[in-house]
């Protein structure tokens, strides 16, 4: 016999088939505004893309069957290869096709490619984020090894440059396409690698671009299945360098081995290894002692990166929230129409904006970095926008978690898994503290650094009152800011980095409201309903 307890109302359809890009106002607005209107075209088609039900569940499949180990063959041969799901190589192709590991080296590239690139990380970073790993690091090693390529990997720069995904076991000059990742952190370290004792000796010569012999481990190996990767190693002056293939110029494999994968909070996607090194080769890069110089050169960037990624999860997290909300009825009212829920709704609108407008303008710094202006600007609000961004991310994603209560609590969401995914760009590439130290370093070191913030702050001077008495307060502290007050003094120049550009170019009472509601010293003020419905419409909502 047929029957029913019940029927099911009220209990909204997920958010799927829309387009990540044409839906955000602000990132449309701000690709236009920074330089690179002319990729609009692709990044509308991809965003329809990536915002189809295929791709999410290509995001659900790759975290739901995480990457495995096979460090044997049948006949008991050695492999150290990691095998994924399906779902992780159609994501891979994806990304590739969409150049996020080498767009802004093209020879070809045009004007505003970082900003470019800056807006499609950030649209695949709302689909699944794990696969971002991989081509972040490619991106930041590619202008290295267009200088210093070991001369038996010369062939390397044609594949680097390619729009192909190619998981093909062989040597770089015979595939497609091809991936770089990065080794330095040790157990005994972690972000102080002056302390690693994996070691390096010359095979003959010493000397930039030589092979020397390496003995060791990492802690972290991130994407083990790359084809090279840039490690650190002790040498006779100090630490250096290298660039280790997976592959020998013979076509043996290198001596690399991996012990096993990580078993990590989020981040499930993506294989991140323990590895051994067994009188491994790896080429010297740049000079003996200068590792350190080397790698941050591409530091930087992964850092960028990160915050790039927090701001896309952030996105996502928003979207599914306020989709939730415009359709979940309570007490015969939509959740959006709500007072309270809306003002959340709005507040987290408001964050992503502010966000938006500067991460699209650190993206043309990164662009120009020809200029002594945009280099600095680069260079100091990195690490701000990383260690500010990428903590706010994980409350954010937790807020969002509630507007949908308990279904956004299970694993049917998205949400988990982007709340899973949270923390690891908040530590990988420096945790907070690390990226405060360096934003005070760089205030205490870098020449023109102050002046460089004057011309960008005072630019917008007497447009708000909140934000030139924060910025008066904080010019003051600037010239003798204590390791104790690194914290504070980055969080404060990511709060007016974003007032400034706000006052330039968003809506007046938008711009006003961050400025009341970030720099005020006084409780904040709700923001008006006017202002609420404003900004849910430019987030992408039907009010």
């Amino acid at each position: 016999m047929a029957w029913t307890t019940h029927s099911v109302f009220n209990q909204p359809l997920p958010l799927a088939n829309s387009n990540l890009f044409t839906d955000d106002i602000a990132l449309c607005e701000a690709v236009a505004r920074e330089g690179a209107s002319w990729d609009r075209e692709w990044l509308a088609s991809v965003g329809l893309q990536l915002g189809s039900v295929e791709s999410l569940e290509l995001g659900r499949l790759a975290n739901a069957h995480p990457p495995t180990l096979v460090r044997f063959d049948a006949r008991g041969e050695r492999l150290d290869d990691v095998r994924f799901h399906p779902a992780w190589h159609l994501l891979m192709q994806g990304l590739c096709a969409s150049r996020l590991h080498n767009l802004s080296w093209q020879p070809d590239v045009l004007p505003g490619a970082m900003v470019a690139r800056a807006a499609r990380f950030i649209l695949h970073a709302q689909v699944e984020a794990g696969s971002l790993c991989p081509v972040t690091m490619t991106h930041a090693a590619i202008p290295l090894l267009q200088q210093m390529l070991p001369e038996p990997y010369a062939a390397w720069r044609v594949p680097l440059l390619s729009d192909r995904y190619d998981a093909h076991h062989l040597p770089g000059d015979q595939k497609r396409g091809l991936l770089i990742g990065m080794g330095m952190t040790e157990k005994q370290g972690g972000t102080d690698v002056l302390i690693n004792t994996t070691r390096a000796e010359p095979i003959g010569q010493r000397g930039a671009g030589e092979p020397y012999r390496i003995t060791g481990h990492k802690w972290f190996f991130s994407v083990p299945q790359s084809d090279a990767h840039l490690i650190l190693a002790q040498t006779a002056q100090g630490l250096s360098c290298f660039f280790l293939p997976r592959l020998l110029p013979d076509s043996t494999r290198n001596a690399v081995r991996l012990e096993r994968l990580k078993d990590k909070l989020g981040n499930r996607s993506n294989a991140s290894a323990e590895v051994e090194f067994q009188d491994a080769v790896g080429w010297l890069m740049g000079e003996e002692g200068q590792g350190i110089r080397v790698i941050l050169k591409m530091g930087g960037m992964t850092r960028f990166d990160c915050a790039l990624g927090s701001h896309g999860m952030m996105r996502r997290a928003f979207a599914i929230a306020h989709h939730h909300a415009q359709q979940r009825q309570i007490m015969g009212k939509n959740l959006s129409d709500q007072p309270v829920m809306r003002s959340v709704l709005a507040q987290q609108a408001l964050l992503l904006e502010a966000q938006t407008a500067l991460l699209l303008r650190l993206a043309r710094a990164w662009s120009t970095v020809n200029s002594p202006h945009e280099a600095l600007y680069a260079r100091l609000f990195t690490p701000v926008a990383k260690f500010g961004i990428c903590q706010a991310g994980i409350a954010f994603v937790a807020e969002s978690m509630e507007v949908l209560g308990g279904i956004g609590y299970c694993e049917e969401s998205e949400l988990p898994r982007l709340y899973r995914e949270m923390p690891v760009n908040s530590i990988w590439e420096g945790s907070g503290n690390v990226m405060c130290l360096d934003v005070l370093r760089v205030l205490r070191s870098k020449e023109g650094v102050i002046a460089m913030l004057d011309r960008e702050f005072d630019a917008v001077k007497g447009c708000n009152r909140h934000f030139d008495r924060r910025w008066r307060q904080l010019r003051l502290q600037l010239s003798q800011v204590r390791e104790a007050e690194a914290r504070a003094v980055a969080q404060a120049l990511l709060q007016l980095a974003c007032a400034a550009i706000l006052l330039k170019v968003a809506e007046p009472p938008l711009a006003d409201a961050w400025c009341q509601q970030r720099l005020d010293a006084r409780a904040p003020r709700a923001l008006s309903d006017a202002l609420c419905t404003r900004l849910l419409l430019r987030a992408g909502g039907v009010i």
